[in-house]
């Protein structure tokens, strides 16, 4: 049994689909889908989809960093109501996005510390988007890992360094496409850390792994992460699978 940590399952590139994607992923051995918020553009479709597969498809509810711009207090203002009247396993995703856009990165910073303070209020664990602002991120955690904040940095690809920094925060890294991909460098990185603070994702739609990539992504394919890192881990599949799915239960408690 897997757990796909991280996807956007209720995208529009899975409209025309969306149910046949689902029945390859519960096919393939993929328990539970957990679903980050983006924005307000996105939350109700999103709500819809954990409404039609009840404990299968679950919601985190936030602000994503690349839709932080001119309104984004308004934008909080929204995922804020959506916390207050609704069960979430998460707050996220947020953090910090250096590589699209810095026209917005204070207000990317205010976003992130509101978000992370909401994580500790709600006593629920914070989804981190770190892309080009490992660092900064790490930074930011810091400042209330002391006060309880728990989470994880989906799509993790930075240093040894940084994930022994990460771990010892307390907070898991989750592993997704890149792993598969030749020049990333990440699997060097794995064989030096145990499993303990490690998580399986797809990000679908985006970051299919090989030999997906370049096509859409989808929670199925996470068995092909798994299976890269077990083989990383010179260890059985099923083993691997365990771990990773005793840990994400952990970590949102499932």
């Amino acid at each position: 049994m897997l757990i796909d940590t991280h996807a956007h399952i209720y995208s529009g590139e899975f409209d025309s689909d969306r149910k046949e994607m689902l029945e390859r992923a519960f096919n393939a051995g993929v328990d539970q889908i957990l679903m980050p918020a983006i924005d307000k553009e996105t939350h109700a479709s999103q709500l819809a989809l954990q409404t039609a597969y009840p404990g299968k498809c679950l919601s985190m509810m936030g602000l994503h960093p690349v839709s932080v711009k001119e309104d984004f207090r308004n934008e909080l203002r929204i995922a804020e109501e959506f916390l207050k009247q609704g069960s979430f396993i998460a707050i996220g995703e947020t953090g910090l996005d250096y590589y699209w856009d810095l026209s917005f990165k204070q207000q990317q910073l205010e976003a992130f510390e509101q978000q992370a303070q909401w994580a500790v209020d709600y006593h629920i664990p914070i989804v981190i988007h770190s892309r080009e602002s490992t660092d900064d991120c790490i930074a930011v955690i810091k400042k209330y890992t002391p006060k309880g904040l728990r989470g994880v940095f989906h799509c993790f690809s930075g240093t040894l360094e940084q994930a022994k920094t990460i771990i010892a925060e307390g907070f898991y890294l989750g592993i997704g496409g890149v792993l598969t991909f030749k020049k990333s460098g990440l699997d060097a990185v794995l064989k030096e850390l145990s499993l303990d603070h490690i998580l399986l994702e797809t990000d679908a739609p985006y970051l299919a792994p090989v030999p997906y990539r370049g096509k859409r992504n989808e929670p199925a394919y996470v068995v092909q992460v798994a299976q890269r890192l077990a083989d990383i881990k010179e260890m059985p599949l099923n083993d691997l699978a365990a771990i990773t799915t005793a840990n994400a239960k952990k970590l949102f408690a499932l």
